[in-house]
């Protein structure tokens, strides 16, 4: 399956800014020397590979670069000219040296190591679904105004969010994107709050607003479903409840309808774009882009994969949306000098190598702007798969883990959700961490309206509950080996950022 998963401090977010905005400059010298079309000999005998295309954002560029493109063996799957990225699909092994070299093209690569076929997440461990046999033995233990397995959601309690909602549920004005692998907006907890006209599939780059397009292909494509029922789920007497249960919850599918599920950056800048052009106020982002793990601005097809999703991120920030992402499940230091990547590129054959963090990014996570999100437990503590490092995590939320039990029925200590089929089940990860954060965004955007996606990140910020870095050696799953370090003070560290969020301490 493909990376499910979450982001990071306002202040401490400008050196990351900086370097990318450095690692990302453009060599225009370089570039305007180059000929205005590709060179005419092209091949056809490669395998058939999508692009991004990155270019000037005026007119006359973009539609210079279009006939290099096709002058290269390239077709043009969508020109998002706003933001200056352009979809291609080439079967030319030498597309992306030839496109590198016209006039208008900033960076350019492939998005993907292997070939299109007919058609990232960051959630940990398989799924627990929850038998009606189950349900019913905790629905009997639901105090009076309660949803009915409310007794197994831990995490509600743990950030306030059931306190929360009696004060303020969120506002009907506010929408959360769940970009993803598809949402069942027929699920009777999501179905209340859904927005059919703010979703979209995405998969490929280009937007189908067919009805019904958003939904999952298959009860196996369930993540983003489950993650939609932490944010949204309404408080209707019926199954669970979600952190701003008031708000809107819509779906851009951006995974691949195979098994692999795969997040191709094409897909991303896609619903970005959309989501940002479609009035939705906060997006969660419980993925990595795929192939690559982390995109190492030294490769050109990596460098161009960064540029073109921060294009689209950065666009829906400036038109007022806030993206809320996962830190990851690796227990990777963000922070570090060097990390090993074993398991890029995902969609071939993979290849182990060092990064460092801070040339190689994990996207759309240490984007500059993005909310990063790390992981806790029921006892408050990290979870033991939630990458860290101060300076990169924002925020933390509760995203499970099963080594700390909570006094439950059920006795998990995953967070338990919506999942498709009117079905409820348990998941871990940075991936369940994210929609937390996520629904505390948007009591705090149903509450101050008009607060920009900059002032959003700082509420969540002061508004969160900090434990401090531990005091004892961090034991994550209790084999007696030191898992992480953490490294900073009360205020902010590696952890948990500026703590974990707190919905009752937004609404009030």
């Amino acid at each position: 399956m493909a990376h499910l998963r979450s982001r990071r401090r306002l202040a401490l977010a400008v050196p990351v800014v900086l370097s990318l905005t450095a690692s990302l400059g453009f060599l225009p010298g370089a570039a305007s020397a180059a000929p205005l079309t590709a060179s005419a000999t092209t091949s056809a005998d490669g395998p058939n590979l999508a692009y991004v295309v990155n270019t000037r954002t005026d007119h006359r560029t973009i539609e210079s670069v279009e006939k290099a493109i096709s002058a290269a063996g390239g077709t043009v799957v969508i020109a998002y000219e706003k933001i200056g990225v352009i979809v291609v699909h080439s079967a030319n092994p030498d597309f992306g040296k030839q496109i590198r070299a016209v006039r208008g093209v900033q960076s350019a690569g492939a998005t993907r190591t292997a070939p299109l076929t007919a058609a990232g997440t960051t959630d940990e461990g398989a799924a627990q679904m929850l038998s009606a046999a189950e349900a019913a033995k905790v629905s009997r233990t639901a105090a009076t105004g309660e949803e009915p397995l409310e007794a197994d959601q831990w995490d509600l309690r743990a950030i306030g969010a059931d306190k929360a909602a009696k004060t303020n549920p969120g506002s009907k004005n506010v929408t959360v994107a769940v970009i993803d692998v598809g949402v069942d907006d027929t699920h009777p907890d999501i179905a209340p709050n859904f927005s059919p006209s703010q979703s979209a599939n995405c998969v490929g780059g280009k937007p189908d607003t067919t009805y019904g397009a958003w939904r999952p292909v298959d009860a196996e494509h369930y993540h983003g479903t489950h993650v939609a029922g932490e944010i949204a789920a309404a408080r209707n007497g019926i199954g669970v409840a979600g952190v701003a249960p008031g708000v809107k919850v819509s779906g851009i599918t951006v995974a691949e309808p195979d098994a692999s599920q795969l997040f191709y950056p094409e897909s991303v800048v896609c619903a970005f774009v959309f989501a940002a052009d479609h009035g939705v106020e906060i997006t969660n982002n419980s993925y990595y882009v795929d192939p690559w793990l982390y995109n190492c601005l030294d490769d050109p097809d990596q460098r161009a994969i960064v540029d073109a999703v921060n294009r689209a991120q950065l666009y829906a920030q400036k038109k007022g949306t806030l993206n809320v992402a996962a830190a990851g499940n690796s227990n990777d230091d963000l922070d570090s000098n060097a990390l090993v990547d074993a398991s890029s590129p995902d969609d071939s054959t993979a290849v182990t190598r060092t990064v460092d963090p801070h040339k190689c990014f994990d996207v759309p996570t240490q984007l500059p702007g993005v909310v990063t999100v790390a992981s806790t437990g029921v006892t408050g503590a990290k979870s033991y798969f939630s990458s860290y490092g101060k300076g990169v995590i924002n925020v933390a939320a509760p995203g499970g883990d099963k080594y700390q039990i909570p006094d439950t029925p059920s006795k998990n200590g995953r967070i338990l959700s919506t999942m498709p089929n009117n079905q409820y089940g348990f998941l871990q990860g940075t991936s369940m961490a994210t929609p937390h954060v996520a629904g505390v965004a948007a009591l705090l955007k149903s509450k101050y309206p008009w607060a920009s996606p900059a002032q959003l990140q700082a509420l969540l910020k002061a508004e969160a509950d900090n434990p401090g870095c531990p005091t004892a050696p961090y034991d994550g799953n209790g084999d007696g080996v030191v898992d992480a370090t953490c490294v900073g003070g009360k205020h902010v560290n590696g952890f948990y950022g500026a703590g974990i969020v707190n919905a009752l301490r937004a609404v009030k």
